[in-house]
């Protein structure tokens, strides 16, 4: 993002040029709860008021081609990557049908959510929750307590579980963008995701042997014969998964400039193939199979629609970041250094955190990213704990509450539609402040440095 912030005088803008991100992202966490019935109908106009509340000013104070530059590059360079992997991912994991294996036992539970975290570095904490989140929700379906099943399926294969790809989780494909390696999150965050994920494992079958033994009735929930439909789509995944891996090695220093902004000839090569995958996914699975998982777009859509907003409004905000001490949030860089000049790793780990579990991930990470300096040589060398810190804060942390990550509330919803009895927003927080809390502060004092 920096380049296109050169057009842009950082240093000169206030906090009020804040306001449109402070704003899109406060009504995606609030509108939901408190006009439900409003939102879900006209999501996209208060997306399209808050963009425009961003581009107006702009074409006022900089001018339509300056405005119309530094909008491109941050949508044709983050965005539009963001969304045709989310696209690949969501349309060939969704024709993935899995039938049987779960029994709604503890310890089968605890190997789907196990499982899930895995697979997640692979197919995307979207993916991994629209393959398993069904089978799971009708395995436990006649249990009389399964609430904590999906809450802790949101801890595990929403959040934490897609740590170690860019695939994984949306921060981490953000940093793979802007130039971070692909395996670099493996190579260092693997000691991490293990501890917090073992630890998320054993509570998890503490509670849920404990709920099991105090069912009235033990259920019948033998479970059918373990199967899989839409197999094309393991191949199509594997495709997806290689063209995301070799665009971050393949270097072959080409590539062509639209509106000032240089689009490499591997990244238009990635693009075009995860296109490509999501096209013959639809083609290729029958659409028996896309009606048994319950595929609709929706999902990906008000993804889409509210990130393209998100994207747009963080435009002048991450100008003032690249400003540093002499933009509008030198006080928050200020925070993020110690007195020798180091950087406050801690700070950055729950800052970040904070940022992404109560306002959402993706852009956390953009932010924090920016205020480390935005080199992402020099974050995987010298200042690697500082790429630690943001990377574990943004993907963690964003299971704080149901609007932290996408698939959260994605999971939320489909277990409320399939009879789950959800907590509310601030019943998940409870839940989240009880057990994710103390966890983090662990891994603070363990992986922090």
């Amino acid at each position: 993002m920096t380049a296109h912030a050169a057009a842009i005088d950082g240093a000169s803008l206030s906090l009020l040029w804040a306001a449109p991100f402070a704003g899109v992202l406060l009504t995606i966490a609030l509108a939901p709860l408190l006009a439900a019935r409003w939102w879900h109908p006209h999501y996209e106009k208060a997306a399209a008021f808050w963009a425009l509340a961003t581009i107006g000013p702009m074409m006022a104070a900089y001018g339509a081609e300056a405005t119309a530059t530094a909008i491109f590059h941050t949508l044709a360079l983050e965005y539009a990557p963001f969304i045709i992997m989310l696209f690949a991912l969501f349309t060939t994991a969704g024709g993935l049908l899995i039938r049987g294996g779960a029994t709604g036992r503890p310890l089968s539970n605890a190997l789907v959510l196990a499982f899930g975290a895995v697979i997640a570095n692979a197919i995307g904490t979207m993916g991994a929750a629209m393959i398993l989140l069904r089978p799971l929700l009708r395995a436990n379906a006649s249990r009389r307590r399964n609430a904590h099943v999906a809450v802790f399926f949101i801890f595990l294969v929403a959040n934490i579980g897609g740590v170690l790809t860019p695939l994984g989780d949306p921060p981490l494909f953000l940093g793979f963008l802007r130039g971070v390696d692909f395996f670099w999150p493996a190579r260092n965050l693997l000691a991490p995701m293990a501890f917090a994920a073992g630890v998320l494992l054993a509570i998890f079958i503490a509670i849920d042997c404990w709920l099991w033994s105090r069912e009235e009735t033990l259920p019948d929930i033998d479970g059918e014969n373990f199967s899989v439909g839409g197999k094309i789509n393991l191949a199509l995944l594997a495709i997806a998964v290689g063209a995301i891996a070799v665009s971050g090695v393949w270097t072959p220093g080409s590539g062509f400039t639209i509106l000032g902004v240089r689009l490499e000839t591997q990244n238009v090569v990635r693009d075009v193939l995860l296109i490509a995958v999501g096209l013959a996914s639809l083609a290729l699975t029958p659409t028996q199979i896309r009606a048994a998982t319950g595929f609709e777009w929706a999902p990906l859509l008000e993804v889409a629609i509210l990130f393209a907003a998100i994207f747009i409004c963080i435009t002048p905000v991450v100008a003032m970041l690249n400003a540093g001490a002499d933009g509008a949030f030198g006080p928050l860089v200020a925070l993020t250094s110690r007195p020798d000049g180091g950087a406050n790793n801690i700070v950055f780990f729950w800052l970040s955190g904070l940022l992404s579990g109560f306002l959402d991930s993706a852009p956390a990470y953009l932010v924090f990213f920016e205020i480390a300096g935005g080199d992402p040589v020099a974050l995987m060398g010298p200042q690697a704990p500082t790429l630690v810190a943001i990377s574990l804060g943004t993907v963690f942390l964003g299971g704080l509450t149901y609007i932290g990550n996408a698939p959260n509330f994605i999971v939320y919803a489909i277990a409320r539609d399939a009879g789950v009895r959800m907590p509310g927003f601030f019943g998940y927080l409870l839940w989240a402040a009880v057990f994710l809390l103390p966890l983090f502060g662990a891994v603070t004092y363990l992986f922090i440095r």
